[in-house]
């Protein structure tokens, strides 16, 4: 019977004191349990929140041990740490969808929704064609013959490397261009390895960093 239904005037209560005593008591005993019920289930809920909360932080902290992985690939060990970022990847996409699932059952937006735009990288725009260039050729090692047969070398393309550099009132680029070279006898292709770089890939020479360092630090300059 629903009480809430019907008003007090519409209410049979037992003329019989312990009739009376007796349905309060099962009422309060229904009271207590109902009670009981949504606290179980607050509780269920709050533990299943914090599930989530707990679930988004070893998503982050597995991106951030992923991103380290990546940028470690280039080394001696670059098959054995590709091996453990490729586990690290799906272990991080399990946990995303299990992470989704439970936050549409809390009818809450999963934060993974919006993984496949931050996944994308932000391209990097040439440097200004304004600027003055200077041209550094690294030689391959092998452009007077192949050292594997002995055969001629025909250029095969070449990789350039633009780096900007400061120069005393003036900006200027310094391009360091690799040829490619490849053997007409055999499939050996030789190349100048890449130029050491202060910031591997990036786009700062040592000068301009200097630069930079001095007009902050001692100058006080404003990074503009």
């Amino acid at each position: 019977m629903l009480w809430g239904a019907v008003s007090a005037d519409e209410i049979n209560l037992p003329a019989d004191p312990d009739a009376l005593r007796a349905l309060f008591a099962d009422m309060q005993a229904r009271i207590a349990a109902s009670e009981q019920a949504l606290e179980a289930e607050r509780a269920a809920h709050e533990a299943t929140r914090n599930a989530v909360k707990l679930t988004t932080l070893q998503i982050e902290k597995l991106k951030i041990q992923l991103s380290r992985l990546r940028r470690m690939k280039f080394g001696q060990s670059s098959e054995r740490i590709t091996e453990m970022a490729d586990q690290l990847e799906l272990t991080l996409e399990d946990l995303e969808a299990e992470h989704a699932h439970t936050a549409c059952a809390l009818g809450e937006p999963a934060a993974t929704e919006e993984r496949a735009p931050a996944a994308r990288k932000p391209k990097r725009l040439p440097l200004p064609d304004h600027l003055p260039r200077d041209e550094t050729v690294h030689v391959a090692p092998d452009v007077e013959g192949c050292s594997a047969c002995g055969g001629a070398m025909g250029k095969l393309g070449e990789d350039v490397t633009e780096v900007l550099e400061y120069v005393p009132g003036r900006f200027r680029v310094v391009r360091h261009v690799r040829p490619k070279l490849a053997c007409g006898r055999c499939d050996a292709i030789s190349q100048a390895p890449a130029p050491s770089l202060p910031i591997p890939r990036g786009r700062a020479g040592p000068n301009l960093l200097a630069h930079v360092v001095v007009s902050k630090f001692a100058d006080h300059l404003p990074l503009l």
